[in-house]
């Protein structure tokens, strides 16, 4: 009996596999692991740091440091590690004599120098984003084992890619990070092709041969993703020598390529010769046509477009740089969900599968050559542009090229992408005027107003509404976007930043690190955490936009739309409303109970029009509280749900503050303390205060007190008393000093608790209304009615909805923990809330429209340092009900300059009124 071995088996799987395909397409060998979650153990040696001078396995792809080798270095780090790494792997060749055999890695940081069988095999290749490939034919060994070694070099011996590369604002890896292959094709094969497919169904192909004998034809058969061919085949016979050769054709009524519809095809490519096909490629592509139109717009197909998006690196917290198609995909997917038809590649060309999903589902892409505020020298960069560029050349997704970013620019390569790029994409220069465009970074909103009015260029920064922590992203994005759609050459723009790249730290304990303020940037946690900014970001970029903020009695149940899309027609989406009641404050559920709902097929809507939708309530649609409105894409996909109350706010808690025991008040006022006592609750107030202090329930003590405090302002008493009106009792303060504030409590038996309010105010404050303290450290959750689930800022109120919600207590401080949402801060549009403790849960109720409660103040970030843009102001109470609350700014703005809704709130001495319920018999 022969013993066969699993190693032997899968050989001979292989050599069957390709001597079967070998005479068409390309045969791609693995060496190393398809992504971070499907690695191949190679032999390892690091030269310094961690785990150094000694061989073990390492997986490839990874980055080293990640997997306990060598230095952790972001880039702004003055003195960095300078290990290296020699990899060692062994690899089966089979009979394959009469083929070229490619070895590809598709990234590798930084310097890395490969040998087969101790032979150098190319000159080392410098650059760390860009895929390389060397010929390694001559230096196998067929029908056997061969060794492979590499070695890489974290730091460059070129101090022009160290400039550019390693000393960005992002974090510095070392390692083979991308997949590493072979590619086995015939004597006589096709090396690359560069497509231009334009939107009027002109289609060229430029082919790329090597070692044609003279007597070949080459054929191009675009197809369908099927199969199914498209037209007929376009052939033309080859010369030997002649290396390139344009593939020219036309096609009538193309499905064309844009975010909305991202239709593709493919194109098949074939050498043959009179014995058959001797190589084949087949390629995905769009017929699309991208111009910048001067004093215009960014045009696709024809139509204008707004680029909304964001800028994404190419990181997971515990594997850096090293990916996967799944990580790819769930990044494309939360761009779309949330209404984003852009990316920029900062700073680095991506995998080439996240391109591929780019194409698939439909994003506009910005494909970047890496040069953070330095740029690479001549000797690399003329090869790096062309590495670049032949990798992404057909990929319909991508509309532009930028040579670097901010100030790494070397325009000596500027030419250089039209000489391996037949679709000629405008190159740009990532936060200035360059080629027709504006891309200035971080504009204040004045300059906003300023480009609109005088601007030339096509107007879309690719960096803007800094995210650093939770300031910026979305806030302010709202008043930004409303201005952009007044430019009349805006083209939209890209926020800062997608993710936060925070690294899981193998060398401390598995702590989360973002390197202080540099990286905790994101719309999203490193994990894919959902922060506020996400759902506003949603509805603000919400191609179907409604500008109804409120429905009331006389509403006639049609809604203005307006569409926003670019190539869809509204009648190709669909809407779904539904009905329904709010649960009680003392109700279990948080759920609100749906009473009718309602599909409605959109009216024509094209693209940049306007048009009514007809809900077709039924009759009884006003004794529901609210309102929710659900649309929904071509793809079927939410594009965002809107949410009205149906009833003011009087009459939806007027249902809920009931009460049946009744007892009577009792008052001891001997000392300084008042203490009230109405249906078994005592109530304690200072006299020489005027402030609630104290509430018993029984035995229990529940710990409100110092209020009702005018939030900001130093008053002082004025006047106090207290006195019964019939059955109730009441007490009465008043204060003045930089402002004035009426307190009135009133207690019935059988009633909460209720505290009439009135103040005046002037100027120009970052919050009023009123606060109370508690003990944070008795606090145990909220469940309110309100705009929830998180929290808000005074400019970044939109993307969430009216419900009932919970939230456990939590000290999340946002980019730093990622336990979302977020528990302190202001709540929007609140009605009740039910502060959950270890006392005793009580419940507050208002009957005040667009009261925000404020729970707390939420812990400065330990890593914010000087800046206090993204610190808004927050009353010295912890517990507030005001009127107006403070804004947000980003990183490197303050918030009073990035537009209206960003301003302090301007009160002009009106009388403010309001009222609150106290339930303390939950």
């Amino acid at each position: 009996m022969i013993k066969i071995f699993p190693k032997l088996i899968i050989q001979i799987i292989f050599l069957l596999l390709c001597s079967l395909s070998f005479a068409q397409q390309t045969v791609v060998k693995y060496l190393s692991g398809l992504d971070k979650d499907h690695t191949v153990q190679w032999d390892f040696f690091c030269t310094d740091g961690r785990n150094s001078g000694k061989w073990s396995k390492i997986p490839v792809p990874s980055n080293w440091e990640m997997q306990n080798y060598g230095t952790y270095n972001y880039g702004h780090d003055k003195v960095k590690g300078n290990e290296s790494g020699i990899y060692k792997h062994d690899f089966f060749v089979g009979d394959w004599k009469n083929k070229r055999v490619f070895i590809v890695f598709d990234g590798s940081t930084t310097d890395t120098k490969v040998m087969v069988n101790d032979k150098q095999v190319g000159p080392i290749h410098q650059g760390g984003f860009y895929q390389f490939k060397y010929d390694i034919t001559d230096f196998l060994k067929f029908n056997s084992e061969n060794a492979l070694e590499v070695r890489v070099d974290k730091t460059s011996a070129n101090l022009s890619i160290n400039n550019a590369e390693r000393k960005g604002d992002f974090w510095i890896f070392g390692g083979i990070f991308r997949p590493v292959y072979l590619e086995i094709v015939p004597e006589v094969f096709i090396e690359r092709l560069a497509i231009d497919a334009k939107a009027d169904g002109t289609f060229k192909a430029d082919v790329y041969t090597k070692n044609l004998k003279g007597d070949e034809l080459i054929e191009a058969q675009v197809q369908m993703l099927n199969g199914h061919n498209v037209g007929g085949p376009i052939r033309t016979n080859l010369k030997q020598n002649q290396e390139l050769q344009t593939l020219s054709g036309k096609f009538n009524n193309p499905l064309l390529w844009n975010a909305e519809f991202p239709n593709l095809y493919q194109v098949s490519i074939s050498i043959r010769n009179k014995s058959g096909v001797i190589h084949k490629i087949i390629k995905k592509f769009g017929f699309r046509t991208v111009e910048v139109r001067l004093n215009d717009g960014l045009y696709v197909n024809g139509n204008k477009i707004m680029l909304k998006g964001s800028n994404r690196h190419s990181f997971w917290p515990e594997t850096g740089r090293t990916l996967s198609y799944g990580v790819h995909l769930l990044d494309v997917k939360l761009m779309k969900e949330m209404n984003m038809n852009a990316v920029r590649m900062s700073h680095y060309p991506p995998d080439v599968d996240f391109l591929n999903i780019c194409d698939s589902l439909g994003l506009y892409v910005i494909d970047e050559l890496t040069g953070w505020q330095a740029k690479y020298d001549n000797e690399v960069g003329h090869r790096l542009v062309k590495e670049l560029v032949l990798r992404d050349v057909n990929h319909p997704s991508i509309l532009f090229w930028a040579n670097g970013n901010e100030g790494g620019f070397n325009t000596d390569l500027d030419k250089d992408y039209a000489l391996y790029d037949p679709q000629n994409r405008v190159v740009i220069h990532p936060w200035e005027k360059f080629n027709g465009t504006d891309t200035k970074h971080y504009p204040d909103y004045n300059y906003m107003v300023k480009a609109a009015q005088t601007g030339k260029e096509v107007f879309f920064p690719t960096e803007f509404m800094h995210g650093l922590y939770d300031g910026g992203a979305s806030a302010a994005l709202d008043d930004f976007w409303n201005q952009m759609l007044k430019h009349p050459h805006g083209a939209g723009g890209f926020i800062w930043a997608f993710l936060d790249e925070s690294v899981i730290r193998t060398d401390k304990n598995g702590i989360y690190d973002s390197d202080g303020n540099h990286a905790p940037d994101g719309i999203l946690g490193p994990h894919r955490e959902k922060e506020a900014s996400f759902f506003s970001i949603k509805e603000i970029w919400s191609p179907i936009y409604i500008a109804q903020k409120e429905i009331d009695k006389n509403f006639d149940g049609k809604l203005e739309l307006e569409n926003r899309f670019s190539f869809t027609n509204l009648n190709q989406c669909t809407f779904k409303w539904r009905l329904a009641k709010f649960p009680s404050a003392k109700s279990q559920s948080l759920v609100s109970k749906i009473t009718a709902t309602g599909n409605i097929s959109s009216p024509d809507i094209k693209p940049n029009g306007k048009g009514k939708l007809d809900l077709v309530l039924p009759v009884s649609w006003k004794n529901n509280d609210v309102l929710y409105l659900s649309a929904f894409g071509v793809d079927g996909k939410e594009i965002f749900t809107w949410s009205w109350k149906v009833k003011p706010v009087k009459a939806i808690v007027a249902a809920f503050v009931v009460k049946s025991l009744k007892s009577k008040i009792t008052v001891d006022d001997k000392t300084e303390l008042i203490k009230v006592v109405c249906d078994g609750i005592g109530y304690f107030f200072d006299k020489t205060t005027g402030y609630i202090q104290q509430v018993n329930k029984g035995v229990k003590v529940i710990s409100l007190s110092n209020g009702p405090v005018l939030a900001g302002m130093d008053t002082s008493l004025q006047h106090f008393s207290s006195h019964f009106d019939g059955d109730r009792y009441i007490i009465e303060a008043s204060y003045g000093g930089m402002a004035s504030l009426n307190v009135k409590w009133i207690f019935s038996a059988g009633k909460p608790a209720k505290l009439e309010y009135s103040y005046n105010q002037t100027g120009d404050v970052d919050f009023s209304g009123i606060t109370f303290n508690y003990p944070e450290n008795k606090i145990t959750g909220i469940k309110y009615l309100g705009r929830g689930p998180y929290r808000v800022w005074k400019n970044r109120l939109k993307g969430q909805q009216i419900g009932v919600w919970h939230k456990d207590y939590n000290n999340t401080i946002t980019g730093e923990t990622w336990r979302y949402p977020e528990f302190k801060g202001y709540h929007a549009e609140v009605n009740w809330v039910v502060i959950e403790n270890k006392e005793s849960p009580f419940t507050v109720y208002t009957t005040n429209e667009n009261v925000f409660l404020q729970m707390f103040q939420p812990d400065r970030e330990k890593d914010a340092l000087k800046n206090n843009n993204v610190e808004p102001a927050f009353p010295k109470g912890n517990i507030g009900f005001l009127n107006s609350i403070s804004p947000i700014g980003t990183k490197f703005q303050s918030a009073g300059v990035m537009g209206p809704q960003s301003e302090k709130n301007h009160l002009d001495g009106k009388l403010i009124t309001g009222d609150l319920y106290f339930d303390f018999s939950n």
